[in-house]
């Protein structure tokens, strides 16, 4: 089985390529963010029509999220509501940022998290609230529900120096601030693991490059673009991978797919 994440920057921009990227891969689910269309004009019928069951969860020119998946998903979750209370998702659910459904007893969960702007800004207090909401979204999974968790998406964060082309400085930088990386381990600390580490430990490998300044011909990239996994599925799963291909196309994503095998 391959689940992969992807953050494709506008799906209507990027239909043909993601397609065709699935039918080269064949994953049996694919997790996507920045679809940046409402649900209305979301161009399903492109990937019904190549096998993939569509679940999507978007608005219009920003944030949106999307499930596709070669077999019926089960107990779609849309947003933070339906699993924590009202007072809690307060409006953290205006911006679609969350969708998760089962598949073979796992509970797949996709994720645009926040960028957060620049340090201190509104957007940067927003982002980390928004992973405080996170961590209660998922414990309920965690304690309540029976499946295996796999955690996917854009986190917007890089965890380690070695997940930056170049870390110097990066405590006052937005994506890898002390109190982002600090939210997001907080998060990992449900015994969520990076599956990605399991089988590549050095640097060097990243998901993002800004599209500014060659990032990409010049590999001045971030690792952002993560899976994380329960115990159980972490046992099970024999490969994970970046796939930069997609990145060297003309008018590409400025991320690239990350894929994991069980």
């Amino acid at each position: 089985m391959k689940i992969a994440t992807w953050n494709v920057n506008s799906i209507r921009t990027r239909k043909e390529q993601v397609k065709q990227w699935l039918v080269d891969n064949n994953v049996d689910v694919i997790c996507l963010q920045e679809t940046k269309v409402i649900d209305a004009d979301f161009p399903v019928n492109f990937f019904t029509d190549i096998g993939y069951y569509c679940y999507i969860y978007g608005q219009k020119a920003y944030n949106g999220v999307a499930i596709f998946s070669l077999q019926p998903l089960e107990d779609i979750k849309y947003g933070f509501s339906g699993v924590l209370s009202e007072n809690i998702v307060d409006n953290f659910d205006e911006q679609k940022r969350v969708i998760s459904g089962v598949i073979n007893n796992i509970r797949i969960v996709n994720l645009y998290v926040p960028n957060g702007n620049s340090i201190g800004s509104e957007k940067y207090r927003y982002k980390l609230e928004w992973l405080k909401i996170l961590k209660e979204y998922l414990t309920i999974f965690k304690n309540n529900y029976p499946q295996e968790l796999l955690v996917c998406g854009d986190f917007n964060i890089a965890l380690e120096e070695k997940d930056i082309y170049n870390p110097k400085g990066k405590e006052n930088h937005i994506m890898a601030s002390t109190l982002e990386i600090d939210a997001l381990k907080s998060v990992l600390d449900l015994k969520l693991m990076d599956v990605f580490r399991k089988f590549i430990t050095d640097g060097n490998y990243y998901t993002w490059w800004d599209y500014r300044q060659g990032g990409f011909t010049k590999n001045r990239g971030w690792r952002i673009d993560h899976i994380y996994l329960t115990d159980k599925l972490y046992q099970k799963a024999i490969n994970c991978y970046i796939d930069i291909n997609p990145r060297k196309l003309t008018q590409p994503s400025d991320h690239a797919p990350v894929i994991c095998e069980f």
